[in-house]
């Protein structure tokens, strides 16, 4: 058992937390990462698919507009796909729970990689999309569902390092595609329908083994009132400590919502008490996205082409900036819950813009190295902290009635704001050329001031503690903010311990059950 700065006993990491939050990011988070680099070495060949189809049907080839246009469909449909599967997160969590969601979509990815994996066999271009899109459902949902799942069974001295695990997975993601898309491995042209498809390797190790860890022990508690449930989670995910307080924390928020149902989405943007807590949301996760981290994840190769980097070195190069991504993945997961959310995301930001500016002069002056290690600059800056706070602080900034809808406003902006990187990119960097980066600059430095001036620290903090930090910003008085830690008078013997509820809180509290 460890104690607080203030007194109260807090959770330690356990073998059960540790496992279920890498099989979650294994087997979802890390599928996200492997798709947004997955088409990049095997562009060329892709192309040459699509040309030789349209060859065969129509005997026309593409010219380069319209093969640049198919190819960034192809890239680009993955977003669109993950901000559909976005708009079912509510829904679906408020349903069948946060693990409960994750094994029944993984039925997605299966179903992807049969299309991408037999697209060739077929000669059917549309499959590559189609697979494409569905890849981009399961993420839009699963990027929304980890870090829920992962916020709700942690302790609150470790929801911060749990937070990122999903993060250095989507890290890890990516580099695993850059090196299986080296050409000594599945970087040849006969093995990219192989390469596409491999993604149901992660998630059949998920749904084997994800079905046998607990439900959120807080969505058992808060949504479907189960004590008995709750309580054999935490006893799975605990440690021989005394989950007394816990529980006690979870009634207190449960007590501090107006309402027991699930806010809908427009509820949530109607509700004044969580105003500032939507605008940052909106400000971070589209933020995240138009930083240009996307722009360097998809168009990897043609950056250090147009860099001066020799053609047959820059698949070594674009793995070694895969390798930087997963090393500040791992800084800044076991970094957050010393140095706080806010530090990562105004020190990533602003190293972000910095590079993204350093970019721009690099080109213009010629100086191609540089170039280089700016585009590095802007991947570790992201992986440090804006790659993975703006999910976890998503789950912070909520009470649970408030939380599926959150996640569903921001996985939209999210996904929204990375299709249309996607998609415009290739045409802004061909009429804008070196000063397209400035876009980026101006859009990471604003969110930076965004969070030094607006954003209060997390860290170690309750749900409910930190929905009493936004009610003065948010107009609310102070009696409304007062009522907030009324405490329920759930009672709890301990046993062996743990805990067990007392036979007559039990009766007493019967509509709790």
């Amino acid at each position: 058992m460890l104690l607080a700065e203030d007194g109260k006993c807090v959770g330690s990491l356990t073998k059960s937390l540790l496992a279920v939050a890498f099989l979650a990011s294994f087997g979802s988070s890390m599928l996200y990462g492997y798709n947004l680099a997955v088409v990049n070495s095997p562009a060329e060949y892709i192309k040459a698919f699509y040309n030789q189809t349209m060859v065969a049907r129509t005997g026309t080839g593409l010219d380069d507009k319209k093969l640049t246009l198919f190819y960034s469909v192809t890239v680009s449909v993955f977003a669109i796909g993950g901000m559909a599967g976005s708009l079912m997160v509510g829904i679906l969590v408020t349903r069948f729970g946060r693990k409960g969601t994750l094994v029944r979509i993984t039925c997605l990815v299966f179903i992807a990689g049969a299309f991408m994996g037999f697209s060739r066999t077929f000669g059917s271009p549309e499959m590559i999309i189609v697979g494409r899109f569905i890849t981009g459902v399961h993420s839009g949902i699963s990027l929304s569902v980890v870090p829920m799942y992962l916020g709700e069974i942690a302790p609150k001295n470790l929801r911060g390092f749990l937070g990122l695990v999903p993060s250095i997975f989507i890290c890890l993601g990516v580099f695993i595609a850059q090196i299986l898309g080296l050409h000594e491995l599945l970087g040849k042209e006969e093995h990219w329908p192989l390469f596409l498809s491999l993604v149901v390797i992660p998630t059949m190790f998920q749904l084997m083994l994800l079905p046998w860890f607990p439900e959120s022990p807080r969505y058992l508690l808060i949504e479907k009132r189960n004590v008995h449930a709750t309580i054999t989670a935490l006893k799975w995910y605990r440690s021989k400590v005394n989950i007394q307080a816990e529980i006690e924390e979870m009634q207190e928020e449960q007590r501090s919502m107006s309402s027991d149902q699930t806010v809908s989405v427009i509820g949530l943007l109607k509700d004044r008490s969580v105003r500032w807590q939507v605008i940052t949301i909106v400000v971070v996760n589209i933020g995240m996205q138009l930083s240009g981290i996307d722009a360097i994840w998809f168009y990897t190769n043609a950056i250090f082409e147009n860099a001066g980097i020799p053609v047959p070195q820059i698949q070594y190069t674009t793995v070694g900036t895969g390798a930087i991504e997963v090393i500040a993945g791992c800084v800044g997961c076991f970094t957050i819950e010393r140095l706080g959310r806010r530090p990562l995301m105004i020190g990533g930001f602003t190293f972000m813009g910095i590079c993204c500016a350093g970019i721009t002069l690099s080109l213009m002056c010629q100086s191609h190295y540089i170039s280089v290690a700016c585009v590095v600059g802007i991947i570790a800056g992201f992986c440090i902290g804006p790659a993975g706070v703006p999910f976890l602080i998503t789950a912070e900034l909520f009470k649970q009635s408030h939380r599926p809808a959150a996640y569903t406003v921001a996985g939209c902006l999210n996904w929204l704001s990375n299709f249309t990187i996607g998609f415009v990119f290739p045409f802004l960097q061909m009429s804008a050329g070196a000063y397209c980066y400035l876009v980026f600059f101006g859009v990471c430095m604003a969110v930076a001031a965004y969070v030094f001036f607006i954003v209060p620290e997390t860290k170690n903090k309750t749900f409910v503690e930190i929905s009493q930090m936004f009610a003065a910003r948010n107009g609310m008085l102070e009696e409304e903010s007062s009522e907030l830690s009324v405490v329920n008078n759930l009672k709890l013997a301990k046993m062996n311990g743990y805990g067990a509820v007392d036979l007559e809180c039990l009766l007493s509290s019967s509509v709790l059950i």
